[in-house]
């Protein structure tokens, strides 16, 4: 049951380490400083909040958010499960990307090549092992390698440790739509609901698993959080030197500095690791949305999930910088979790198998407070992309 729970928590972590996770990370970080360790801290509270709820929800009526949205309200969970797989599908297309650029830094190889080799290594991984079992072990063991890395070039960078404790919890500095792109990059789009599908998947539902389940997401939650706060002492370390970041590529520029051409070959590693895991989450857990599909072909799981796979990595050697796609990707994912945590909130009140459990006041509260914020950032969001 352990090895499920961290493996659950390891594919919502990994699921959100993705290339936008390391850019947001080091751009919002060279703006804020050591204040950035402030929005990491509130974005770890509404954190708490959008997942736990769904999680839990998930779990105590066991089953999936679109079903739960059916139940409340017939055909919504299929409005939902288009919002997700869209979504998830546009995220996947600069996963890819991230794994072409990964590449292209660790072999000189071009990034369509890159692109396509890491298509095919993720096709591969699904095909080799029970699906399940994959996931667990594969997403733990890049999460590990992503964290120990890291870890290297925080030591390597020589933060201002004392500064970043004091003004993570005293800040300088505020940014509101930073704290909205963080809580967003961590639990927007599918990836809040990757480890809750997945315990789902493994047979994890009722009330008697409610612990295990909080547990499992706060470990995703811990998780996802620490590698962030690593990366930001380590651009932090790195920015106070006066180095400026590369503004298509700032990550790279703080792995660079930090060690050299050794760093750069960490961050191709770093960078692969999270970008081919958020492929395998984001074509798992689009996938998870459609299973209450009743049709033969949608049931066969390794080849939906194989035509997603390979789908994404076509569009991304077609177009080759698909930043619209990407750009409509974000507004979708804005507006997935507001939508997705109010409908669980919802639910909670009103389907029998969810009102057997009394939710306590404080994580509703929190819940509502993560669909104000995330709902009227989203909006104001789609509104300067329409009337740009």
């Amino acid at each position: 049951m352990t090895g499920l729970s961290l493996g659950a928590a390891f594919l919502m972590a990994n699921s959100s380490i993705g290339p936008g996770f390391l850019t947001q990370t080091s751009f919002y970080t060279e703006q804020l400083l050591t204040s950035f360790g402030f929005v990491i801290i509130v974005s770890i509270l509404l954190d708490f909040g959008a997942q736990i709820n769904i999680w839990r929800a998930i779990t105590l009526s066991g089953m999936r958010a679109q079903e739960i949205a059916n139940q409340l309200v017939p055909g919504l969970g299929h409005m939902l499960s288009s919002l997700v797989v869209l979504g998830g599908f546009a995220f996947n297309i600069g996963n890819i990307a991230g794994c072409g650029l990964a590449l292209n830094i660790l072999t000189g190889i071009s990034f369509a090549k890159g692109a396509l080799l890491s298509g095919i290594s993720a096709i591969l991984i699904f095909w080799i092992n029970e699906i399940g079992k994959m996931l667990d072990m594969l997403t733990k063991t890049l999460g590990i390698v992503k964290i120990t890395l890291t870890l290297i070039i925080v030591y390597l960078a020589h933060p201002p440790l004392l500064d970043a404790v004091h003004h993570s919890f005293i800040p300088e500095k505020l940014s509101l739509i930073a704290i909205v792109t963080i809580v967003g990059g961590t639990v927007g789009g599918y990836i809040t609901f990757s480890g809750a599908h997945r315990l789902i998947d493994a047979g994890i539902s009722g009330k008697e698993q409610i612990n295990f389940v909080t547990k499992s997401a706060s470990r995703g939650i811990l998780i996802s959080s620490f590698m962030r706060f690593l990366l930001f002492l380590a651009v932090v370390g790195i920015v106070s030197k006066g180095i400026r970041l590369d503004a298509n590529n700032p990550a790279a520029t703080v792995f660079e500095s930090a060690a050299g051409r050794w760093g750069l070959f960490i961050f191709g590693i770093v960078l692969w690791s999270a970008a081919i895991s958020s492929v395998i989450g984001a074509s798992y857990t689009s996938y998870t949305f459609m299973k209450h599909i009743q049709n033969k072909w949608i049931q066969k799981e390794r080849i939906i999930i194989s035509v997603f796979i390979v789908l994404s990595t076509s569009i991304f050697i077609v177009i080759g910088k698909p930043k619209e796609l990407l750009l409509l990707a974000g507004l979708v994912n804005g507006f997935i979790l507001p939508i997705a945590l109010s409908i669980m909130l919802i639910a909670s009140r009103r389907i029998p198998a969810l009102k057997l459990f009394k939710y306590p006041i404080w994580m509703e509260v929190a819940g509502w407070l993560v669909v104000l914020i995330m709902g009227s950032m989203s909006v104001i969001a789609m509104l300067e992309a329409f009337t740009k």
